[in-house]
């Protein structure tokens, strides 16, 4: 029996062909949309993943690792003074302007790490040596720099010079790094030569970097570390989740990422409950002479639900697929955002299956009250 209404299903190809592709539209636009929406909260926390200390020392008024409160180098010397703390550096996070050799300016993301330890350092170099940061006026440039200064017209490559606030620049190395969610460059140098390159200001420390010693949790340490006063400590996932939900309260991104995904779920029930319905409605004639020789109805039941899961297997199949070819391309050039946990294809099949269920539904309530004897008529 199964068998026939597999047959059944595939034979009536117009129907077949419009629940496939109804389903297959749901769940890529669900899927797409949901993931943009994950690389666009990945990119917000590009700073967190880039630098990757286990715990984040900042102003007790941050609320997120893209807002800076500057803080007094001071700082630094009182969280080293906590019992726990293995180690503490500062680091500098700021905006500045890059000159160009042909007087253009590039909005970059000057990012000072400790000059002593690097802590925070790129992980990935595509070109020089880390070390040679210690060098006099060398910075470490990302691949969106190289990006957007050829866009400029200027090929960045090692040794090649340009100015932050009138002090000079000299590239002495090329790293790939998370994209920000601002789509600035980053631009690595040390922390004493990011306060040359900055205006003088009373405060200029960004964040204090720690590390827990041993036996010390790094929740431990940063419990101890927010008791100093006008401080506060967060662990690196708990930055990471505290910026992400910033994001989500703050701004108007999954309102609109929601809206699509809600609109993907009505086209999904309305296209395949109609289509599916009109299939049962069709084939009743089939299904009342299966029903006058006997058949009971967890049999046609489950031909019913057969035929509506089958549809949405393959419709799901089809559009996560898709979707996995669109994220394989952008990902080549890191834009748009996307980023597609195990989490995301999950859903998406739970929402399937609840469209499949809604459609075969319908169409049981239909098969529940036929007559047998509609076949003699």
């Amino acid at each position: 029996m199964l068998g026939i209404a597999l047959k059944m299903l595939f034979r009536d190809r117009a129907k077949y062909a419009m629940l496939v592709c109804g389903l297959s539209f749901c769940s890529l636009l669900m899927c797409q949309q949901i993931s943009v929406f994950c690389g666009l909260m990945m990119w917000t926390t590009a700073t967190v993943r880039n630098i990757g200390a286990p715990v984040w020392v900042v102003d007790a008024k941050v609320e997120q690792a893209n807002e800076v409160i500057p803080m007094r180098q001071i700082e630094v010397e009182r969280v080293r003074s906590v019992p726990g703390v293995a180690w503490a550096v500062p680091l500098f996070i700021g905006m500045e302007q890059a000159r160009l050799a042909d007087g253009s300016f590039q909005n970059v993301q000057l990012t000072g790490l400790d000059t002593g330890t690097l802590t925070g350092r790129p992980m990935e170099m595509r070109a020089g040596r880390i070390e040679d940061l210690r060098l006099p006026n060398a910075v470490i440039v990302d691949q969106v720099a190289v990006e957007k200064f050829r866009k400029k017209g200027i090929k960045i490559q090692l040794g090649t010079t340009f100015e932050i606030n009138d002090k000079e620049a000299r590239v002495v190395g090329i790293c790939h790094a998370a994209r920000s969610f601002f789509g600035q460059p980053y631009i690595y140098t040390t922390f004493d030569r990011a306060m040359e390159y900055t205006k003088p200001t009373r405060k200029q420390l960004s964040f204090v970097l720690a590390g827990p010693s041993a036996g010390v949790t790094d929740e431990e340490l940063a419990a101890r570390i927010s008791r100093l006063p006008g401080l506060r400590a967060i662990t690196k996932d708990n930055l990471f989740w505290l910026t992400v939900l910033w994001y989500i309260k703050n701004t108007g991104i999954p309102i609109s990422i929601g809206t699509v995904v809600i609109l993907g779920i009505i086209v999904g029930i309305a296209i395949a409950g109609q289509t599916f319905y009109l299939f049962v409605h069709d084939n009743l004639r089939f299904l009342a002479a299966f029903k006058a020789m006997g058949a009971r109805m967890p049999t046609l039941a489950a031909m019913v639900l057969l035929q509506a899961f089958s549809v949405g297997f393959i419709g799901y199949g089809i559009g996560v697929g898709l979707v996995s070819w669109f994220g394989s391309v952008v990902l080549v050039k890191e834009q748009p955002p996307f980023f597609m946990p195990w989490q995301v294809p999950t859903f998406v099949a739970i929402v399937i299956v609840f469209i499949c269920s809604f459609s075969a539904l319908i169409g049981l309530i239909k098969v529940a009250r036929l007559e047998p004897a509609v076949v003699f008529r």
